[in-house]
């Protein structure tokens, strides 16, 4: 039987509950356990797909298609695994699932009610991931108090008494904040989140304290004293230069040791010789430089937490610290490329959806190709490359998407057939992993190394194969296309140092110990830019 380990969070959202889980996780697989994840979030919406990325951040798409929290992207960088769609459940998904058993008229006329019908779906969906794992992570998104995330803590709460209470420990994240006017940690807040948590009817076994500092003995001793947990079960979760350290100071502060000994589980000492030496890589670069991300959505960082952290990790590969300028598309139409890009080292195109930008993002990319700047596009940033030299080198006026101009007198982008008749939003799109076979001699082949590439896509609009001859013509390369021949994904550019752009987001699959190769070779193209190679 699996052990479960809970993690809740308490006083503000924004904690980090998704990097603390990944970090658990991390330690116990290093010591050789066999580990998986379930993101359980209190939204009503089936999935986040159709949520504005400024109100849920990015959307993280799985292998087998599934749209999730973006925290499944911190669990999978942390770890080994590959996630589906069964290690991310919302309330929306719970409880359409239990509505459908009642009309279908499984419950037998019984009255449908939160306990037992909804708590039992979400036990269902925790043991349903935990088969054949030495350790199952369950992450409860919101805060300890909201009113949504309820019906998931009296699911928790009630596991115990399923698979023995020695087989389940609670792990509580919580603010310690340090007051700069009477100049010390406060201890209060804890107090307050950790008791809300009582009131429902759950004992955290260890509670991680998230603060600036480490904290000191004396005040761990009294938080276990009011929190009522064992004074080495207080650990400090403090702020780190890189996320990626988070494990270590966790291992420092003995987090897995006390897991270990707590859920009386068989394992050796962690190895984390690589995972160390990584950090230690991007603490300690050899070079810097500069990438300019144009998108969207830049006013929130979140929305592009897994392009993030691929740029850090192709920086990994070239022992380079990547700063990242996150710009507006909008504010490169007001106001030009120039003053806005002249000191990018390479400039990326990120994935989005909608008319707003556009134009923005277009001019970008003609700055990037006529100044032979590196250039990478994702997705829609695919989309706008075609659309660019469609209009600036095949001649094509008034080249556009039918996604923002349906009745543009060159179409390069279009809808696909099969999503033509769709009108409901949810879940539709061209979602998760995908083969894609690499032209021969290419600049993709050449990254990738091999000939074949499994990746995983999110949108519905595909490159208009009507236009393939006039715009190879000119000099666009498809370096990528399906299995079939069918479809475009990857295009690029010759005569140019590094363009490269994917109908697929390569995002996905970058780890930090195994950088994706189109981020590493973007970034290692902007840094012989940078040093005049």
């Amino acid at each position: 039987m699996s052990k479960f380990i809970f993690v809740t969070g308490g006083v503000v959202s924004s904690l980090g509950k998704g990097l603390a889980s990944a970090s658990i996780g991390n330690l116990l697989e290093s010591r050789g356990l066999k580990i998986t994840f379930l993101k359980l979030d209190p939204y009503i919406n089936v999935d986040p797909g159709t949520m504005n990325p400024y109100q849920h951040g990015e959307v993280y798409v799985t292998d087998d298609g599934a749209e999730t929290d973006l925290d499944l992207g911190h669990y999978e960088r942390y770890t080994s695994l590959t996630l589906t769609k069964e290690s991310n459940y919302t309330t929306g998904r719970i409880y359409n699932s239990v509505i459908t058993k009642e009309r279908r008229g499984d419950y037998l006329g019984g009255t449908v009610q939160v306990v037992p019908h909804i708590t039992d779906e979400i036990k269902q969906a925790i043991t349903r991931i935990s088969k054949g794992m030495d350790v199952t992570i369950v992450e409860i998104g919101g805060t300890v108090g909201d009113i949504e995330s309820l019906p998931f803590l009296e699911a928790i709460r009630q596991i115990p008494y399923d698979v023995g209470r020695d087989n389940v420990l609670y792990v509580h994240l919580t603010l310690v904040p340090y007051i700069g006017a009477a100049g010390e940690l406060k201890t209060k807040p804890t107090q307050h989140s950790v008791n809300k948590l009582r009131e429902i009817g759950i004992q955290p076994n260890i509670l991680l304290c998230r603060t600036d500092r480490y904290i000191p003995p004396e005040m761990k001793a009294k938080i276990a004293m009011f929190c009522n947990v064992e004074k080495d079960a207080v650990i400090t979760a403090k702020d780190v230069e890189t996320i990626y350290e988070v494990p270590i100071v966790f291992r420092k502060e003995g987090l897995d040791d006390l897991i270990v000994r707590q859920l009386k589980l068989e394992t050796g000492p962690p190895n984390l010789r690589e995972w160390d030496a990584m950090v230690q890589k991007i603490k300690h670069p050899k070079h810097e430089l500069s990438v300019a991300l144009v998108g969207k959505y830049a006013g929130l960082k979140e929305c592009y937490k897994s392009l993030a952290e691929a740029l850090v990790h192709g920086g990994i590969d070239h022992e380079t610290k990547v700063n990242i300028s996150w710009i507006e598309s909008e504010d490169v139409e007001r106001q030009g490329t120039e003053r806005i890009l002249r000191d990018a080292d390479g400039i990326l195109i990120p994935g989005g959806f909608g008319a707003r930008g556009i134009e923005g993002k277009i001019i970008t990319i003609k700055y990037a190709r006529e100044r032979q700047v590196p250039f990478l596009g994702l997705c829609l940033g695919m989309q706008c490359a075609t659309i660019e030299f469609a209009r600036n080198v095949a001649g094509l006026a008034g080249a556009n998407s039918a996604e923002f101009d349906e009745r543009c007198p060159h179409p390069v982008i279009h809808l696909m057939p099969d999503q033509e008749r769709i009108s409901e939003k949810g879940g539709t799109m061209r979602l998760g992993a995908y083969l894609c076979k690499l032209g021969e001699g290419t600049l993709a082949q050449k990254m990738y190394g091999v000939s074949e590439v499994r990746e995983r896509h999110r949108h519905r609009y595909e490159f208009n194969n009507d236009y393939r001859e006039r715009l190879t013509a000119k000099g666009l390369v498809l370096s990528g296309l399906s299995p079939d021949g069918r479809l475009v994904e990857i295009v690029e550019l010759e005569n140019h140092p590094w363009f490269l752009a994917t109908q697929f987001h390569p995002e996905y699959s970058s780890r930090p110990h195994h950088p994706h190769p189109l981020f590493s070779g973007f970034i290692g193209a902007a840094l012989r830019k940078k040093l005049g190679h």
